[in-house]
């Protein structure tokens, strides 16, 4: 079994851009550039035959490339934020992409996603921190933007999970030719 997931890989410049931002705040876990995606399908733990499926279906993924922009923050978790997260602009090529990604998914045997999709980056898990230094690091480095960034292909990462985080590992990419 092996815990998978779906997405793109950040450009180089919009990493750099990622890492300029102060994420100083207490009692946030920081997640670390290598680890930095924008999730397009989240698969879980699946067994070597369905990633294989899936593999070889992926191999027939179609569509054309196309640039993302980033924008804004933003917080999951209501009241109690867990998550600070880099805002995607939506984007039809990019919502085009989740629906054929999800389709192919659930071709290769897995349910469907319940979840909408979202796209963002997530930046920092928020353990205990304040929410005044959340709102000062919010007002600081607001308005935020980072972009054009190319979407040449979907990525098929595999997560390993630990006691300091999780760390993900490219298992396959896969060109966008259209």
């Amino acid at each position: 079994m092996i815990r998978a997931f779906l997405a793109l890989a950040l450009s180089p410049e919009v990493t750099a851009r990622l890492d300029t931002l102060a994420l100083a705040l207490p009692g946030a876990r920081v997640v670390a550039a290598r680890n930095r995606h924008v999730t397009l399908r989240f698969l879980g733990e699946i067994d070597e035959a369905t990633a294989e499926d899936l593999h070889e279906r992926l191999l027939g993924l179609d569509g054309a490339p196309f640039d993302l922009d980033l924008d804004g923050f933003g917080l999951f978790g209501g009241a109690t934020p867990h998550t600070l997260w880099a805002g995607v602009v939506p984007s039809p090529a990019l919502e085009r992409l989740a629906a054929k990604t999800e389709r192919l998914a659930v071709a290769a045997g897995l349910p469907p996603e319940g979840r909408k999709f979202t796209p963002h980056i997530t930046l920092a898990r928020l353990n205990r921190t304040p929410m005044e230094r959340i709102s000062m690091f919010l007002a600081e480095n607001s308005p935020f933007h980072a972009g054009p960034m190319p979407v040449r292909a979907v990525t098929l990462f595999r997560s390993h999970l630990s006691r300091n985080g999780a760390e993900y590992e490219v298992l396959a990419d896969y060109p966008l030719n259209g």
